[in-house]
């Protein structure tokens, strides 16, 4: 038995009309726009508040924006999640730059706009943090993430952090609804 798939945007064979012209798959030019725009929005916003929290935040007291269950906190990250492997830093660097790689040669076969928006935003968050590990101290692939956002009882992060989580997440939902990136669905 065949597995059941369709393109999202194309009639579905079983209701179609015999005398129909089938349509042409939809264009990916706009889906690739649409996750350059979306990783471009969440790279600026990371840089920018990670600039706006480096000039006016270390090295200074935490700014309690709810009560005792958020606070702005500048710490500098060497390491991964939670703090973890600081001893790791150049890998981290070297995975980060590896997804990039993956999430733009996989553009070219992008036909999903939730698919465009989750890899804009691990895109996004890759670069930020990549960024960071490229350019600041204490050197070149070695450099420590600005991590800012610190809710009560759980690690400091940053935006791209957030991109991350984010777009991993909706790259877990899609999968589960059977949706590619090609735009085929599966409905098995």
């Amino acid at each position: 038995m065949a597995e059941a798939e369709s393109v999202i945007g194309t009639p579905d064979s079983a209701g179609a009309d015999e005398s129909a012209v089938p349509e042409e798959r939809p264009k990916g030019k706009r889906r690739i726009l649409a996750l350059f725009l979306v990783a471009v929005v969440a790279y600026l916003l990371d840089l920018g508040s990670k600039i706006v929290v480096v000039e006016k935040l270390e090295g200074r007291e935490p700014i309690k924006v709810i009560g005792d269950l958020l606070r702005f906190e500048a710490i500098r990250n060497p390491g991964a999640a939670f703090g973890m492997g600081e001893a790791f830093t150049i890998i981290f660097t070297c995975i980060a730059a590896v997804v990039i790689v993956v999430i733009i040669r996989l553009a070219r076969k992008l036909y999903s706009l939730p698919w465009a928006i989750a890899l804009g935003l691990l895109l996004g968050g890759a670069l930020g943090n990549l960024t960071d590990r490229i350019f600041r101290s204490p050197g070149v692939f070695e450099g420590a993430v600005v991590d800012f956002i610190a809710p009560a009882h759980f690690a400091v992060f940053n935006l791209a952090d957030s991109a991350i989580v984010c777009g991993g997440i909706l790259i877990v939902l899609l999968s589960f609804r059977g949706l590619d990136p090609d735009g085929t669905v599966h409905k098995d």
